[in-house]
């Protein structure tokens, strides 16, 4: 293990901003990490005499969902942990455990090889395994929580004691693309395995509208699931812009969403402007509580955006979600345009874009 100073990061985020590390290192085993905590007295030091503003501690996977604004001053922990491995299997279900440094898609691979069903929904979504339960994953109707059983980390917030806890599904407080790693324990804890309870039988969950109607068009009869990961991945590269030829971040907004009586009220009063606004209804835990899901491509490209470009970055000109890096671009020029975009979004219809992407 050896540690880097100064280190480029534009190879190791999908935006391709050209940012340095004060600190880097790679980690590909738990040993590793180990001699990482053995050597804070160094990072202790060396924060002294900066007055302590080189403390901070950030933890890359694939780099497909951060925005680096500005240099790191402190030290960037890249995950290289690998390995995926069967822990047990009965006549119904199968548990996976996969360390966080694997590819996410080569997971969604290893399990639709092998006649499982659960995360199929999910394939060729950009990262690691390890920023998964951080952002809880989603695409076409499934999420990582459904099948998650818990989440492996090494806790590093404290000087002294730094030990693995085991997080079980319900403390991981998964919403909408959010969890407890983003929120209270953001750069607490460092992700290195995760456990998913996945299913033999079959479960294909196609009833979200663009996979239906891509089945449908192509007369393809799902058979397993990797009929469904390979209609997901064919409808990603079509719809999502490859980051190696185009930077970007996948998804950079949420989509909005519309809560309670309030939220209902607000949803007619916007149908009455604006009769063609798409939304959908979903259960939010209970029967009698209802969410307004209202898809911010939608939004963004009611306000001239999608295809728009502006210097060095723009909108996707195929779907509205994606900013792009067209070569050059500061993350600062992004987030200006990320910016403007919400501006513009809440001035039209009164509702507010949030980022999904980690402003760094």
């Amino acid at each position: 293990m050896k540690i880097e100073n100064n280190y480029n990061l534009s190879k190791l985020n999908t935006f391709g901003i050209s940012v340095n590390a004060k600190f880097f290192v790679e980690i590909q085993s738990e040993e590793d990490l180990q001699e990482l905590f053995k050597m804070e007295e160094f990072f202790a030091k060396d924060r002294s005499a900066s007055g302590g503003k080189n403390n901070q501690k950030l933890f890359l996977g694939g780099g497909s969902n951060v925005l680096f604004i500005r240099d790191f001053n402190g030290l960037v922990i890249l995950n290289k942990l690998k390995g995926i491995t069967i822990l047990n299997e009965d006549s119904e279900t199968v548990t996976v455990r996969c360390m966080g440094g694997e590819i996410w898609h080569d997971l969604v691979n290893f399990t639709v090889e092998r006649g499982l069903w659960g995360i199929e929904n999910l394939s060729l979504i950009p990262g690691t395994v390890g920023a998964a339960p951080m952002q809880n994953i989603g695409a076409y109707g499934a999420e990582l929580q459904n099948v998650l059983l818990n989440v492996e980390a090494f806790d590093i917030s404290t000087q002294e004691n730094k030990k693995k806890r085991i997080f079980f599904k319900e403390e991981c407080h998964f919403g909408y693309r959010d969890s407890i790693f983003k929120n209270e324990l953001k750069n607490k804890y460092f992700i290195t395995a995760i456990s998913l309870k996945l299913s033999k039988t079959p479960k294909p969950n196609i009833s979200y509208k663009i996979l239906t109607e891509y089945l449908d068009k192509n007369k393809i009869e799902v058979k397993n699931s990797k009929d469904v990961s390979d209609a997901v991945a064919f409808i990603r590269r079509t719809k999502l812009p490859d980051p190696t030829i185009i930077p970007n971040a996948g998804s950079f907004f949420k989509n909005v969403f519309l809560k309670g009586e309030v939220g209902e009220v607000k949803m007619k009063e916007l149908l009455k402007i604006y009769p063609e606004m798409p939304y959908f209804k979903e259960e939010n835990g209970s029967k009698t509580s209802v969410l307004i899901k209202i898809p911010a491509a939608w939004l963004i490209e009611q306000c001239g955006w999608k295809g728009k470009r502006v210097g060095n970055v723009g909108v996707h000109d195929k779907q509205a979600l994606v900013l792009v890096n067209y070569g050059g671009a500061t993350g600062e020029e992004i987030l200006v345009l990320a910016n403007t975009i919400i501006k513009e979004v809440r001035e039209k219809f009164n509702l507010e874009l949030s980022p999904e992407v980690n402003m760094i």
